[in-house]
């Protein structure tokens, strides 16, 4: 799925372009930008269709179109102001701004995997009726931190640029990345309901498509939603990393870097081979942090009201 998200985005850099042909030097930077930005991109997809378990078919679109607006209002009404100006007088709240934000992804992510050990997302499930405000409200506050680190990534891509230059350029990526993400998540999520569709048809070859769809989905959805688990733990851990180095602390980053070397030579995967240990070692950051603040917020103290509760008894 990687491959194809690059892919397309690829190929909407290029529409840009293309689009921008009287002001080529922005269309080309914000291009560069936004493929820059695609990692972030395919995490963001991977983690939006978990929000939309467990709703009506006929309200996933609805729910999906809802969480695209508040993702594109993040993106133009706060991200893009704010980052606009801290980057041109105070540059350096950056780091410490992403980095709260890191540490709230990396929560969002411990808190999952918290509910799956302690079987308190099947008591959730078992609850009754989704609340649509709530799932739009947390798929927002989500989205706000990979936003905001898309945005930054960009940023950094184009600032040579001037203040005007670089305001266009952010706003193309935004809407350009608004439209892929919430796009890609919409045809992945309404697949069986093409499936059905194919189902239906007079073709062998069309029906034998369609079944492979709906008996496909369901698997791919709860597949995703494990790796937008992951993704929240990676992207939050990463930002961690780098923010604590760009802070001035390098051990961590200095020891995952070394890490990297030590399997980036191995001919024809090397390369993989990096990746894949940055990955889990951002991940394992991510899950450390993550798993702090979920005993702070809930389990010390559900675990003190516990014992107050026993104690009065």
């Amino acid at each position: 799925m990687a491959g194809g998200l690059v892919a397309l985005l690829d190929d909407v850099a290029a529409l840009v372009k293309l689009a921008a042909a009287s002001v080529d030097d922005v269309g080309a930077a914000a291009a560069k930008a936004s493929v820059k930005a695609t990692g972030v991109v395919v995490d963001d997809t991977a983690v939006t269709p978990r929000y939309v378990e467990g709703l009506a078919p006929e309200r996933e679109l609805p729910i999906i179109k809802k969480i695209a607006l508040g993702s594109l209002r993040n993106k133009l009404l706060i991200i893009l102001p704010v980052i606009m100006v801290l980057s041109q007088f105070v540059p350096w709240a950056l780091t410490p701004i992403l980095m709260v934000g890191g540490t709230y992804l990396a929560y969002e992510g411990a808190e999952k995997v918290w509910e799956i050990v302690s079987g308190h997302r099947e008591e959730q499930a078992e609850a009754g009726a989704v609340d649509e405000d709530a799932v739009v409200s947390g798929a927002v506050r989500t989205d706000f931190i990979l936003s905001a680190e898309i945005m930054v990534i960009a940023l950094n891509e184009v600032d040579t640029e001037p203040f005007l230059s670089r305001l266009i350029i952010l706003v193309i990526v935004a809407l350009l990345i608004t439209a892929l993400v919430y796009g890609v998540v919409g045809l992945i999520v309404k697949m069986d309901d093409v499936g059905l569709h194919l189902a239906g048809r007079d073709s062998g070859a069309s029906q034998r498509v369609g079944r492979g769809l709906v008996k496909g989905m369901p698997k791919l959805l709860s597949v995703l939603s494990t790796v937008g688990i992951a993704a929240m733990l990676w992207v939050g851990g990463h930002i961690l990393l780098v923010g604590v180095d760009e802070l001035g602390w390098h051990a961590l980053y200095d020891l995952v870097h070394h890490l990297e070397e030590g399997v980036a030579g191995v001919a024809g995967i090397g390369g993989l081979l990096a990746w894949v240990v940055n990955t889990l070692a951002s991940a394992l950051i991510g899950l450390v942090v993550g798993a702090v603040v979920v005993a702070v917020l809930h389990v010390i103290p559900r675990r003190t009201k516990h014992d107050e509760a026993t104690t009065s008894h």
